[in-house]
């Protein structure tokens, strides 16, 4: 016979499985935004600066957990040693019975871990289990996370792998510094009355290099990486052959009001 004042049945399993969703919502957002902001941030771009919608953040674990056969084995890889990190986790902080049929070199292993065992001692038991499981869940939610976000990164910044779309952005003359004149594309632009803070190498790298050329070695392709904000952010891709710690200059180009004509293409023609 259940208490005067406990809820019925019904309503504690419709609690229980809210707070399993919003649970699983909190991660599910979590890895998203760990993902994008490793993705992004492969290219030195800062998520905080991107106004990306929020329920995009909800479907990205689909690529971290299922985007391909790498992505599934690390995904099952991670959720055995989880498993297993959690119950090592709730054994060394639990009391060790002097009964317990242990080697002597087991508990002398567990006593290590002691003056933890006794810190989190005033925590209600079922609480101490409930954010060990979280704890863990979160951190191999990050590494997955962040591990996908920066192969994804890689594979889109090389040219043979990218699954970003080619781009043509045609300007006006005065938005842009650098860029091809359609009429004259062999004729470098002016840069009269222009000035420059930094790197200047940075901007020797991209001048005369502004459009495709699939016939220099390595192939030269300009691809969007994202439009937003009123910002397009374009780069030119990698070679295959390139390092794996070798990362492509961003070029930031802010839309200009009197428009702008963007041409995309899943290849060069």
């Amino acid at each position: 016979m259940s208490a005067p004042n406990s809820p019925p049945p019904g309503t504690q399993i419709l609690g229980t499985f809210a707070s399993l969703l919003g649970l699983l919502g909190i991660f599910l957002y979590f890895t998203g935004w760990i993902y994008r902001w490793a993705y992004f941030g492969w290219f030195s771009l800062e998520i905080n600066r991107l106004d990306l919608p929020l329920r995009s953040f909800l479907f990205v674990p689909i690529q971290v957990f299922c985007g391909d056969f790498g992505a599934l084995l690390r995904t099952f890889l991670a959720l055995v040693a989880v498993a297993f990190a959690i119950q090592f986790t709730l054994w060394i902080l639990s009391p060790l019975p002097s009964y317990a049929i242990v080697s002597q070199s087991q508990r002398k292993f567990h006593q290590k871990f002691q003056p933890l065992s006794v810190l989190v001692r005033g925590i209600p038991e079922a609480l101490r289990k409930d954010l060990i499981a979280v704890i863990w869940l979160l951190i191999i939610l990050f590494w997955l996370a962040r591990t996908q976000g920066s192969i994804d990164a890689r594979r889109d910044a090389v040219n043979d792998s990218s699954t970003l779309p080619v781009i043509t952005l045609v300007l006006p003359e005065k938005q842009i510094a650098i860029g091809r004149n359609p009429d004259d594309v062999f004729t470098d632009p002016s840069l009269k009355g222009y000035r420059i803070i930094g790197e200047t190498k940075l901007l020797e790298e991209l001048r005369g290099k502004e459009t495709n050329d699939i016939k220099v070695n390595p192939p030269r392709v300009w691809r969007l990486l994202i439009q937003n904000n009123n910002w397009t952010y374009v780069f030119r891709g990698l070679s295959p052959q390139s390092a794996e710690n070798e990362r492509p200059a961003i070029l930031a180009i802010r839309e200009d009001k009197e428009g702008q004509l963007m041409i995309l293409a899943p290849d060069v023609p």
